[in-house]
C-alpha cells in the first residue's frame, strides 16, 4: 500500500508527527497544515461541498462548514437572534447581490482590521434615505441564526470515506487568531459533543448525561494519564450549579419517591445509567469502582400500584439528574423548618438612605412568597445601631413590643420566648412591625453600628435550628465584636499591596462564620453604604456560609431605580426556595481526585463540602487530579447533595456526567469547553489574588494561555519545522483569548488604582459565585446595535422576544447617529450618538432633541410607538433572560456626556486599548510573542520543557499584559 505522501496532489507534503503518532498534510505554498489527507480528486470535492474552502478566502482549513450569510442560524443555534434586515426607518438597499458561501468565524484578507475601523463619513443618518445594510451583517465573523443542524450520518460517513480515515467522534479544526476576530456568537453554541463508547449507557435517554447548566467539565475527552494532561496545559476541573432554576421549557428534576436509594457499597456512587447489570440482573457492578452490589429487592417493585414494576422506566436508569426522597437513615435530626431572621441596621445613615423603609416594604409584600407551605418557617427581626432592638412578636395578636439590649459586650436575648415566631401564627404582628418600623427610627441619629454584636444575637436565637440571617446594613461596622475601621488608602491602590485591602481585616468574621457553618447557618449579607464599607471582610460571612453578598453603593431609595433593584432582588431572595443543611461531595472514577475546592462553603474534611443552605443558581468550580493512569473507556463524575427542602422534606440531588477517555492529544483539544475554563481559571485568579497579589493573578491567568497556545503549537501544528505566521487553537477554543482578556479588564483584577476596594471586593465575589450563563457575560459583556436593528427585533417570536445579533466589543463599531445597548448583567448602558436626529430621541426618551437628555441612571418610558416597545421588550429580555435574581440598572450615556459614566461604558468593549490595558490586537499580539518566546525554549530544551513551562514566566513577567 502506498504511503500518504505518495498518495497526495501536487502542492502538499506529508510529515510524521511523533506525538499525534500520525501524518500532518502540509500545503507547501501557504504553509496551512491539517491532519486529514487532502482531495487529489476534483470530483470528490463537489461531492463533498461542505468541506470546499470559500471563495475569495483564504483556506485556513478545508473542512470547515460554510454557509450563506442569512442562514447562519444553521451554524450557531442561537435561536432567538433574528438574521440581519434592515435599518430602522430605512429602505432596503436595491440591487443586493447574491449571497456567497463563507466560514463562519474566519476572516478574509484584511477583515481583521476592518473590524476596528470606524464607518466611513457621510453615513446614512437614522430617519430617511436608503440605506445599506450595516457592514457587519454580512461580516462572516457575525452570522446569527437558528440551532446548528448538523448534517446527516450518511453524509459524514460519505465524507469519510473519501478521505481514506476511519470515522471519530471528535474532530480538530484549527484557526489561526490572527485572522479570526473573535465572533460573540461563538459563546452561544453548545460545549462540544460527550461522544462516549458504545453500549457504555443503559439507556437512550438524551438526559442520561446531565445537561451542561448543572454541572460542565472543562475536558469533554479525559486524559488517560497526567502526562497527557499536562501536555495540553489545559486545566481539568468542574463547574457544578446544582440549584439552578428552571426557566419555563426547562425539564424538571425527576423525584424518585419510593426511598429505595441503591449505591455502591464501596465507593457509594448512586446508581445511575452508566452502571450495568449482572448475574440475571441481581447485580448491578459500579461505574466507578467495578464493585458488584446487589439490586435492592424493591428496585422492580411499584410501590405506587403495588404490583412489578418496570426496571428501565426508573428515573435514576434515564436521567443524569435526579432526586431521591431519603430515607430516615440519612437524617441525623428529624427535617427542621425554615428560619429566617432579619438584622436590620437603623443607624442615621440608614434611615436616610430609605433603606429600611424599601426593606420593610419589601418583606411585607413578599411575606407570602417566603417558603412556607408546611406553616413552619419560623422568622425573627432585629434592629441595630449602637445597641440591639429585639422585637417581641405574640401569636395572634396585632402587636408587637420592642425590647432594647445596650450591652454589646456581652450579648443576651431579652425574652426567651416570642423572638423567633410561627411566620404563620405571628403573622398579624409581623405585618404591624413592618409597617411601622422605618416610622419607629425616622429621627434616629446614632451613628455607629453593632453588626456583630447582633449577628451574635441572631446566632444565639437560631443556633438551635438553623437557617439563614438576612443582613441589612448601611455603614461600617464600628462598636462592639468584629468593629473595622476605615482602611481605604487610595495610596495603596494600584500598587502590590493592594491585595491585603481584599483579605479580611478582623479574624473574628471568618470565626464566627464557622460556628454558623456548624449549626447550619447561613448569612446573606445586603450592603448599603455611601461610603467605605470593608466588603472584603463582610463577604466572609457569606463565603463560608454559602450564602451570597448583594453591594448597592450610594444606595438612595429617593431614586425609583435604586428602590426597584434593591426591592426585586430582596424579594427574589426571600420567595427562592433554598436547600437547607446540605453537604456535597463529588465522586469520581478510579485515579481521578477532586484537588481543590472553590466556591461559597466550608470544607468540612478532605472531599465534604459544608452548606448550611444552598441559593439558587450559585456556582462552585472543582479541580481534578489524575493520580495514575486510566484504563476504563470512560469515567463517571458524580455530584451528590443531601439537603432539606424548605418545606421539611430531606432529600438527595444527584448529578451524574459520564465522558470517554483519550490517549490521543488532538481528542483533548477538539473536547476542551472553553466556557468551562474560563470559569474555572476566573475562580483561580480570586484565590491567587487573595493569597499572593493582583499582579500574580493577572500573570497566572496570561500565561496559562499561553501555555496552551504553546502545547497546541507544539503538538498540533506543522510550525514545529520552523517560525509560523499563525497563532494557532483550536476552533472550539478560539473565544477563549477573548474571555481571558475580559476577564483581566474585569474590576475584580483589573490593573488599575482607580477602583474602590469595596468595588474590587464585590466583584471578586462575582467571578467566584456566578454560574457560567450569567458569568461569560459580566467578563464578556453583550453589545447591541438598536436604531438600526431589523423589524423584528424586540417583537416576540417563537422563543419569546427576538434579539439583535451582538456585535464585536470595538468602539468602532459605535455611529454618532446610533443608539447602543452594551449590557454585562450587573449593568445595562444605553449609549446615544451625538448627532443622533430628533425624532429617534422623541421615539425613545419622549423628548424634544439630544441637547436636553440627560445621562445618568434612569427608567425608560413606554411609549405608544413601535420603536419605543421594542427597544424596551429587548431591554426587559436583557433583564430576565438569565438565570438569578440580579436586576441590572439601566444607565443612559451620551457620547458627549460625563467622562466617569462614559468611560464606565467603555470599559465594556474589552476588545479597545483603556488606560494600560491593552486592545484585543495588542493582547494576541503579546500571546503570539511569548508563545514564540516558548517555542524556541522548546526547541532548544526539548526534553525538559514539558515539564518546566514555567521557565519562561520571568519574562513574561517582565512585559505584563496590563503594559
Amino acid at each position: 500500500m502506498a504511503s500518504p505522501a505518495q498518495q497526495l496532489p501536487p502542492g502538499w507534503a506529508a510529515e510524521w508527527d511523533q506525538n499525534a503518532q500520525r501524518y500532518l498534510f502540509i500545503e507547501t505554498a501557504t504553509g496551512r497544515t491539517q491532519w486529514e489527507p487532502p482531495f487529489s480528486d476534483p470530483e470528490a470535492m463537489n461531492r463533498a461541498p461542505s468541506t470546499s474552502p470559500p471563495p475569495n478566502q483564504p483556506q485556513h482549513h478545508t473542512k470547515r462548514r460554510q454557509y450563506a450569510p442569512g442562514q447562519t442560524q444553521a451554524y450557531y443555534g442561537a435561536d432567538t437572534i433574528a438574521p440581519p434586515g434592515p435599518a430602522y426607518g430605512a429602505v432596503p438597499a436595491p440591487g443586493a447581490q447574491q449571497p456567497q458561501l463563507f466560514t463562519p468565524g474566519l476572516a478574509g484578507d484584511g477583515q481583521f482590521a476592518q473590524q476596528q475601523v470606524a464607518p466611513q463619513p457621510g453615513a446614512a443618518p437614522y430617519y430617511g434615505g436608503a440605506q445599506p445594510e450595516p457592514e457587519y451583517i454580512n461580516a462572516p465573523g457575525f452570522g446569527q441564526g437558528a440551532p446548528y443542524q448538523p448534517p446527516g450520518v450518511n453524509a459524514l460517513a460519505d465524507q469519510f470515506s473519501q478521505m481514506n480515515v476511519a470515522q471519530k467522534g471528535l474532530r480538530l479544526f484549527t484557526t489561526n487568531l490572527l485572522a479570526a476576530p473573535p465572533d460573540p456568537l461563538e459563546l452561544h453554541r453548545p460545549p462540544p459533543d460527550i461522544v462516549l463508547p458504545p453500549n457504555s449507557c443503559l439507556s437512550n435517554s438524551p438526559f442520561a448525561n446531565s445537561d451542561s447548566s448543572y454541572q460542565r467539565c472543562t475536558l469533554n475527552a479525559i486524559p488517560t494519564s497526567h502526562s497527557l494532561l499536562q501536555k495540553s496545559k489545559i486545566p481539568l476541573g468542574l463547574v457544578i450549579t446544582p440549584y439552578r432554576t428552571l426557566k419555563e421549557g426547562d425539564e424538571p428534576v425527576p423525584l424518585v419517591t419510593d426511598t429505595v436509594i441503591a449505591r455502591c457499597r464501596r465507593c457509594r456512587t448512586y446508581i445511575n445509567p452508566y452502571v450495568q447489570f449482572i448475574d440475571g440482573g441481581n447485580r448491578w457492578r459500579c461505574c466507578m469502582c467495578s464493585m458488584s452490589n446487589e439490586v435492592p429487592q424493591l428496585f422492580d417493585w411499584d410501590q405506587v400500584r403495588n404490583q412489578p414494576g418496570d426496571r428501565w422506566a426508573r428515573a435514576e436508569l434515564n436521567h443524569g439528574v435526579v432526586e431521591f426522597v431519603a430515607p430516615t437513615e440519612y437524617m441525623v435530626r428529624p427535617p427542621q423548618p425554615a428560619v429566617y431572621v432579619f438584622l436590620i441596621d437603623v443607624s442615621h445613615n440608614a434611615i436616610q438612605s430609605g433603606m429600611v423603609a424599601t426593606a420593610t416594604r419589601t418583606i411585607l409584600e413578599n411575606l407570602d412568597r417566603i417558603p412556607n407551605e408546611d406553616n413552619r418557617t419560623k422568622v425573627a427581626f432585629i434592629a441595630f445601631d449602637t445597641s440591639l432592638h429585639f422585637f417581641s412578636l405574640p401569636a395572634g395578636s396585632p402587636e408587637s413590643s420592642m425590647l432594647v439590649v445596650s450591652d454589646i459586650d456581652d450579648v443576651f436575648l431579652p425574652k426567651p420566648t416570642d423572638l423567633l415566631v410561627n411566620l404563620t401564627e405571628s403573622r398579624p404582628a409581623i405585618e404591624n412591625l413592618m409597617s411601622r418600623l422605618n416610622d419607629m427610627f425616622q429621627d434616629n441619629h446614632t451613628i455607629g453600628s453593632a453588626l456583630g454584636p447582633a449577628l451574635q444575637a441572631a446566632f444565639k436565637m437560631m443556633a438551635h435550628i438553623g437557617g439563614k440571617i438576612q443582613v441589612l446594613s448601611a455603614s461600617l461596622p464600628s462598636v462592639g465584636a468584629g468593629a473595622l475601621k476605615n482602611r481605604e488608602d487610595p495610596k495603596v491602590l494600584g500598587t502590590s499591596k493592594e491585595s491585603t485591602l481584599l483579605q479580611p481585616a478582623s479574624p473574628f468574621y471568618k470565626t464566627f462564620a464557622i460556628e454558623c457553618s456548624r449549626a447550619q447557618v447561613s448569612v446573606d449579607m445586603f450592603l448599603f453604604s455611601s461610603g467605605y464599607q470593608d466588603v472584603a471582610t463582610l463577604a466572609c460571612l457569606p463565603h463560608y456560609t454559602a450564602g451570597q453578598t448583594y453591594y448597592y453603593p450610594a444606595f438612595n431609595a429617593s431614586r425609583t431605580e435604586d428602590a426597584i433593584k434593591f426591592a426585586h432582588e430582596f424579594g427574589e431572595v426571600l420567595a427562592m426556595p433554598i436547600m437547607l443543611e446540605a453537604v456535597m461531595r463529588v465522586r469520581a472514577s478510579k485515579n481521578l481526585r477532586m484537588s481543590a475546592f472553590h466556591g461559597n462553603f466550608f470544607v468540612r474534611s478532605t472531599d465534604l463540602l459544608a452548606m448550611p443552605s444552598v441559593p439558587q443558581d450559585l456556582s462552585y468550580a472543582i479541580e481534578i487530579q489524575i493520580e495514575d493512569n486510566i484504563t476504563a473507556p470512560f469515567v463517571v463524575l458524580q455530584t451528590a447533595v443531601l439537603h432539606t427542602t424548605c418545606y421539611g422534606e430531606r432529600r438527595i440531588r444527584v448529578i451524574t456526567t459520564a465522558l470517554p477517555t483519550t490517549n490521543n492529544l488532538s481528542d483533548v483539544f477538539a473536547s476542551a469547553d472553553q466556557v468551562a475554563i474560563a470559569t474555572l481559571l476566573a475562580n483561580k485568579a480570586v484565590e491567587r489574588s487573595l493569597t499572593h497579589k493582583l499582579e500574580d493573578a493577572r500573570d497566572a491567568v496570561f500565561n496559562k494561555m499561553v501555555e496552551i497556545l504553546s502545547a497546541y503549537k507544539a503538538s498540533m501544528t506543522a510550525a514545529g519545522a520552523g517560525a509560523s505566521a499563525q497563532l494557532a487553537i483550536s476552533e472550539n477554543m478560539k473565544m477563549l483569548p477573548a474571555l481571558l482578556l475580559g476577564l483581566l479588564k474585569n474590576v475584580g483584577i483589573r490593573q488599575s488604582a482607580q477602583i474602590p476596594p469595596d468595588l474590587r471586593a464585590y466583584a471578586q465575589c462575582l467571578l467566584t459565585s456566578l454560574p457560567s450563563q450569567l458569568l461569560i457575560p459580566y467578563i464578556y459583556p453583550n453589545f447591541y446595535s438598536l436604531h438600526n436593528m431589523p423589524p423584528e427585533c424586540g417583537t416576540v417570536g417563537e422563543h419569546g422576544i427576538i434579539m439583535p445579533q451582538p456585535l464585536p466589543l470595538t468602539s468602532e463599531r459605535l455611529e454618532r447617529h446610533g443608539l447602543f445597548l452594551i449590557e454585562d448583567g450587573q449593568t445595562i448602558f444605553l449609549w446615544v450618538g451625538r448627532d443622533a436626529v430628533p425624532q429617534l430621541i422623541m421615539d425613545v426618551f419622549n423628548l424634544p432633541n439630544y441637547e436636553v437628555l440627560r445621562g445618568g441612571k434612569t427608567t425608560l418610558p413606554v411609549l405608544d410607538n413601535p420603536f419605543s416597545q421594542r427597544v424596551n421588550a429587548v431591554i426587559q429580555k436583557t433583564r430576565e433572560m438569565r438565570r438569578g435574581v440580579y436586576y441590572p440598572h439601566l444607565y443612559v450615556v451620551k457620547e458627549d456626556g460625563e467622562p466617569p459614566l462614559r468611560l464606565w461604558a467603555l470599559s465594556c468593549l474589552i476588545q479597545d486599548r483603556a488606560d494600560v490595558l491593552p486592545s484585543y490586537q495588542q493582547f494576541i499580539s503579546q500571546l503570539r510573542d511569548k508563545v514564540c518566546v516558548a517555542h524556541s525554549v522548546l526547541r532548544s530544551t526539548r526534553p525538559t520543557y514539558i515539564l518546566n513551562i514555567g521557565s519562561y514566566r520571568s519574562t513574561a513577567r517582565a512585559t505584563k499584559c496590563g503594559k
